[in-house]
């Protein structure tokens, strides 16, 4: 049990450092401030300095493709739109269990506003059981578990193109105004895949490609593809600065900056402003349904992405400002991303802080301990059934269930 005794002692000294830091988050914001006007007069000098030396410094910094002192007023969603969003759980595999498999479950939502029309809400559960499944990624030197995590992440794009093109045909179908009812496809989190820099090229491939075929999916029924990040941690636009508060000449930071006492980036001549997140400091410049202007992310991932390269910017939805990430198609049609951005603000407003259609798909996908006990129970009468013996969880798990003291 959690001794709150001595836990209490604790506290105080947080106190004490949350506050100094709040104090020094201030300071940052001020001199991020700074550069940020430096650099909006010299914006191209600077684009220019980062696509040239950007490969030579040890940080990703996002490059914008507007002005940099773009403040865009987003208006509320046409009454009549759909959304459409997917989110996935899972159920872990563990040797102390009665068979050593693993549970993927994808969350479909649609919801339909100003149409008359019922809302989709389920889930499709996945059983993975097969040595040949559970196995395959050893080859490449990855565990079961992160595989199984891959391979929720493909299927939620994989359904939600499934989704997409099953509602662009039903809006046809229902009245022929599927080009006049814009529909939307949301995703909880980035749509860079930062994990998969790691991952050899083969086992890269087994779940990059399937997902960008999904995107692909969706870009032929003229669905747009948004990425929502609450709370996000990036950097990437504030790094862009860090060629703007560069003392030299040439922004070449391993010939200048690579022998700096133990290598931190607070200390290099450009971190005065560090560590500053993104979201942090568009908090103290956007007025709740603005938007910052658009960057394009340099991510050394996304030259694998083609035509579905990302863009993000910082909507200000109210509660907090978050970071919104749109494929390079859906940045290349200004119409179709100005009402995609729309949709967003308009489906934070309707969840009271967070869209409901990815609530919703949390809420479908999600796997609760109850959840859990019948998976395993509905697979144990299936395994007696089909004739097993000593079916049953290990002796460790059954102990960890119970207290003897």
């Amino acid at each position: 049990m959690l001794d709150l005794m001595k836990l209490a002692r604790q506290m105080q000294g947080i106190s004490q450092h949350l506050s100094q830091e709040a104090a020094a988050a201030q300071e940052r914001i001020t001199a991020a401030r700074q550069l940020l006007a430096i650099a909006a007069t010299h914006q191209p000098d600077l684009v220019a300095k980062a696509e040239i030396w950007g490969d030579r410094a040890p940080f990703t910094a996002a490059q914008p493709t507007e002005a940099l002192t773009v403040r865009s007023v987003i208006a509320a969603a046409p009454e009549a739109h759909t959304v459409i969003a997917t989110d996935g759980s899972q159920i872990s595999p563990s040797h102390h269990e009665i068979a050593y498999c693993y549970l993927i479950n994808v969350g479909r939502v649609v919801l339909h506003y100003g149409q008359s029309r019922f809302p989709m809400l389920d889930s499709l559960p996945e059983v993975v059981y097969r040595a040949e499944d559970l196995y395959l990624s050893r080859q490449w030197g990855i565990s079961t578990e992160e595989w199984m995590g891959h391979r929720r992440t493909v299927a939620e794009a994989v359904v939600l193109a499934e989704v997409g093109e099953a509602v662009h045909n039903s809006l046809v179908e229902a009245n022929s105004r599927a080009d006049r009812v814009p529909v939307l496809a949301l995703v909880d989190g980035s749509l860079i895949y930062w994990f998969l820099e790691a991952l050899p090229g083969e086992a890269r491939d087994r779940i990059l490609l399937p997902i960008l075929d999904s995107w692909e999916r969706l870009r032929r029924q003229n669905i747009p593809l948004v990425g929502y990040l609450s709370a996000s941690r990036s950097g990437e636009a504030m790094n862009f600065l860090r060629f703007a508060a560069c003392p030299f000449l040439q922004p070449d930071c391993q010939t200048h900056c690579s022998s700096d006492e133990g290598n931190q980036a607070d200390r290099a001549p450009c971190g005065r402003f560090l560590p500053l997140r993104d979201a942090t400091f568009w908090a103290t410049e956007l007025a709740p349904g603005e938007r910052s202007p658009f960057w394009r992310s340099t991510a050394s991932i996304l030259d694998l992405y083609g035509d579905h390269r990302v863009y993000f910017c910082y909507l200000n939805v109210g509660p907090e400002v978050a970071r919104v990430e749109v494929p390079q198609w859906v940045m290349a049609d200004e119409a179709l991303c100005e009402m995609a951005l729309r949709m967003v603000l308009t489906q934070v407003q309707k969840g009271y802080g967070y869209p409901v259609t990815l609530a919703e798909a949390h809420n479908q996908a999600v796997v609760k301990g109850g959840d859990r006990s019948r998976f395993f129970a509905l697979l144990e009468q299936e395994m007696i059934r089909a004739g097993l013996k000593n079916v049953g969880t290990s002796y460790k798990e059954a102990r960890k269930r119970g207290s003897i003291a």
